[in-house]
């Protein structure tokens, strides 16, 4: 029975991972219908490990069930994106206050290593085409940074909700293409270099910048994309 339940578990848990990886990777876009049969014959697995996997990714809110449309891939409202902007303004300047004041010098020399990487790999990319493969490797270059922000802090609860409110928001601007935007020269530099002055006041203002940046351009690019 013990392994019974064992095997149960880890189906569900590759299932949870298959489909979040395919939503997170575009290949699920935003309003796919996502059919328990039809997934489960996909990962070839019954469709109790998939129904748990499903109820778990809803509970993240990346997929949404309702009466007459069924289990789909979460299509966020405007308002959505928006209140989203504001739970991550106040978790990553709190995060912003905490790095500033316990990181170490090698975390603060490692952010700044990690700023420049982002901030050339955002150069690269800039006005040229390139392949949802990618534009994912940024995507997740661009989550890993602001997640070691967090880490540093010592605080999981912190990064557990920080993750959450930043997969939701970079997955819905990867899926609408919105986050494929020039960024400005050493973006992310200025940032880290904010965040290892040591000082919280400077720290918390330049992340609170830095999220606002681009977030009217995202919302009108949504909700263009979304009205069709």
């Amino acid at each position: 029975m013990i392994s019974s339940k064992v095997e149960s578990a880890s189906l569900a848990e590759t299932a949870y991972a298959a489909i979040r990886d395919g939503i997170l990777r575009g290949q699920r876009p935003l309003g796919s219908p996502l059919s328990r049969r039809q997934l489960a014959a996909e990962l070839k697995m019954s469709v109790v490990p998939v129904a748990d996997a499903l109820q778990r990714l809803e509970n993240d809110g990346l997929i949404e069930s309702r009466p007459r449309v069924g289990t789909r891939v979460r299509v966020p409202s405007a308002q959505d994106i928006r209140g989203h902007y504001v739970v991550r303004e106040a978790l990553e300047s709190q995060s912003a206050r905490l790095f500033a004041e316990r990181a170490t010098a090698e975390e603060r020399d490692e952010i700044k290593r990690m700023a420049a990487r982002l901030d050339a790999m955002y150069a690269d990319y800039a006005g040229e085409t390139h392949s949802p493969e990618e534009w994912f490797r940024l995507h997740q270059e661009h989550l890993r940074f602001h997640m070691r922000v967090a880490e540093c802090c010592g605080y999981e609860a912190l990064c557990v909700a920080i993750q959450r409110n930043q997969i939701l928001i970079f997955n819905w601007l990867y899926d609408t293409a919105a986050d494929r935007r020039t960024m400005p020269p050493n973006h992310h530099g200025r940032l880290a270099k904010s965040l290892c002055s040591q000082d919280p006041l400077v720290a918390d203002k330049s992340m609170r910048l830095h999220v606002a940046h681009g977030r009217d351009e995202v919302l009108a690019t949504f909700e263009k994309l979304t009205s069709k």
